[in-house]
């Protein structure tokens, strides 16, 4: 345990070295005493960064026409050709893609500014906590610089005690969604690149010392020990820390080293986290006056052979993929709501699982899914065409894999972490993913780790053989019989086999269908096409020996760029099963049932 938390140590501090203002994020803001910053916030939209870069390309350093030092005009004869105080709005947390329609396809830079009064009590501290900002957020408070931060899907904090003043503060963010070939993902993706700050912005006040991250869960392979650690933040790093569970009857007192950190390990009678037992218990942390709970399930995950266990015992994945788009109105998905009413659909299609495609989402999602016992499948994204020999890009994974992982570990449901999706095989791609999973075990041991990946079509039928595969766990693999290529339905005979003895899931199929446009089932674009693939794809599943779980592509309809055809497309990916506006096509049922029978351990798709 001691060697995973150096071993965090210099991953801090390896990101430390590409963005100076890199810091460790505070876990568990749900329990915390926040304020939050949502509403109206003040925006100016800045395509050529003239708020940032002088005439010359240079930045604006501390200089009322940076546009982060948000000034006024001194007299009627200044000139200062901005102003945020007549500026429009947008709406935080959200996108403004969603809110402006002459922001629909923006990509570029946009400044918020948010005003609010604070009085910060002696021996306190206070940090600003950002969800997410896609993709590049440099924070600003009275015209100082905080921080920088790189990716468009992990939270991060900054503090800021040393900027604040007693009274009013401005807070600035320059947002830049732009898409870069050095970017994670890079400049080709398949789904919207919303931008701006699209989940929570909360103000955060702590002591001088306090509770930044803990990790309290069941040790690897076991069902009755709890191991973990906890992690203080302040100067005060050496003292007593107690973890209670009250229902479980259980207190231990551990005593932090001069950093702040101590491990925990003792035994405890469980009723395990399961999709049909759900179980949380409550979990207190204390230091000195500070007490901290949180909501935790435990539960055991492993693979044995071909075979995912829970809890000890044999597993199927019903699953489905989901994109981080609102369920009943346009733009990302940011809210409890939308959470719920995505994992309720799950629920509805007889799933135990879910694929959160192909980032990491909204805390609120994972936080929802223990609650309702779904099963998670989280990843990065790592997606298509990156820059695999490129320092810095492997660096800003390390960063954005350090950021899903240190949020979410608590979390039972969380079983998967996934490196990548469909990446094409080379030799710099696959040491670079390897890499990342030596990484993502040292940060959380008790998970499995998997990836999207293609498969081969030799003759003889369908081989997983990507050399990733040997740094896995479980296989994930994408594939699209009936849509893509050929619709030949005796592609769907073809037998399936690997060289790796490992549990698959089947990480994408699917076909795309406009919901309410009927015709033959061989007709293109009709529900009766997609009603088809489905029925088609589920013998050839019910065929492969090593197939332990499914998530089809994709529970709802989603916003593409990369889908223009008028009519049936108009920027939305097709393939869900549930319309953009929230109606179920046939292939709904069909997985549905399928599903049913699985569960039911009824017919040949019982498992």
């Amino acid at each position: 345990m001691k060697s995973c938390n150096l071993l965090l140590l210099t991953l801090l501090t390896l990101l430390g070295s590409v963005s100076m203002q890199a810091e460790a994020l505070i876990t568990n803001v749900d329990h915390r005493e926040t304020t939050s910053l949502a509403g109206k916030w003040r925006v100016i939209v800045d395509p050529f960064e003239t708020g940032f870069y002088s005439y010359r390309y240079e930045e604006i350093k501390n200089r009322d026409n940076g546009f982060s030092m948000d000034a006024k005009a001194a007299d009627k004869s200044a000139l200062l050709e901005y102003n945020f105080d007549s500026s429009g709005t947008l709406d935080v947390p959200g996108d403004w893609n969603s809110q402006r329609e002459k922001l629909f396809f923006y990509e570029g830079t946009v400044w918020y500014r948010k005003k609010f009064d604070y009085h910060l009590q002696p021996g306190k501290r206070l940090f600003a906590y950002f969800g997410a900002i896609n993709y590049e957020a440099i924070v600003y408070l009275n015209g100082q610089k905080v921080g920088t931060h790189t990716g468009g899907f992990t939270p991060f904090n900054f503090e800021l005690t040393n900027y604040l003043k007693a009274g009013e503060n401005s807070l600035v963010i320059k947002a830049d969604n732009k898409r870069r070939s050095t970017a994670i993902p890079t400049v080709m993706s398949d789904w919207w690149n919303y931008g701006g700050l699209t989940r929570r912005v909360l103000l955060i006040e702590e002591s001088n010392t306090f509770i930044r991250d803990y990790h309290i869960q069941l040790a690897k392979d076991s069902m009755e020990t709890i191991a973990g650690w906890v992690q203080l933040d302040g100067a005060e790093g050496a003292q007593p820390v107690t973890v209670r569970i009250p229902e479980a009857g259980i207190t231990q007192t551990v005593q932090t080293d001069e950093r702040g950190y101590a491990e925990i390990s003792f035994d405890a009678d469980l009723s395990l986290w399961s999709p049909d037992n759900p179980k949380l218990y409550r979990v207190e942390i204390s230091a000195g006056e500070e007490l901290l709970e949180d909501e935790i399930g435990f539960r055991s995950v492993q693979v044995r052979g071909n075979d995912i266990l829970l809890n000890g015992k044999a597993i199927f994945l019903r699953g489905i993929c989901i994109h981080e788009e609102s369920p009943l109105r346009p733009g990302r998905a940011y809210t409890p709501e939308d959470a719920r009413i995505l994992l309720e659909w799950s629920k509805e299609l007889n799933c135990n699982f879910v694929r959160l495609a192909h980032y990491p989402h909204n805390e609120y999602m994972t936080r929802q899914a223990d609650r309702m016992g779904i099963l998670v499948w989280s990843e990065i994204p790592l997606y298509w065409t990156i820059s695999w020999d490129n320092p810095e890009v492997y660096s800003n994974a390390v960063q954005q894999l350090t950021e899903m992982i240190t949020r979410d570990k608590n979390k039972a449901s969380v079983i998967l972490w996934s490196v990548a999706n469909e990446t094409p095989v080379s030799e710099q791609r696959t040491k670079f993913l390897a890499d990342l999973t030596k990484v993502a075990r040292s940060l959380d041991p008790t998970r499995l780790i998997t990836a999207a990946l293609e498969a081969e079509w030799p003759k003889e039928g369908i081989a997983i053989n990507d050399p990733l595969g040997a740094y896995l766990d479980v296989l994930g693999c994408n594939e699209y019989l009936g849509w893509y290529g050929s619709t030949d339905p005796r592609n769907f005979d073809k037998t399936w086999f690997t060289k790796y003895e490992k549990p698959l899931i089947i990480s994408e199929f699917g076909a795309g269908a406009l919901q309410g446009y009927h015709a033959d089932p061989d007709t293109r674009w009709s529900e009766e096409f997609q009603a088809q693939v489905y029925e088609r794809q589920i013998p050839m599943l019910d065929r492969i020996p090593f197939l332990r779980g499914t998530s089809p592509w994709i529970l709802k309809d989603f916003k593409s760029p990369r889908r223009p055809l008028p009519y049936f497309q108009d920027y939305f990916n097709r393939k869900g099963l549930i319309s953009d506006t929230g109606e179920r096509k046939q292939a709904f049922y069909i997985l549905q049932d399928y599903y049913r029978q699985i569960e039911s351990g009824e017919g040949d798709s019982a498992r």
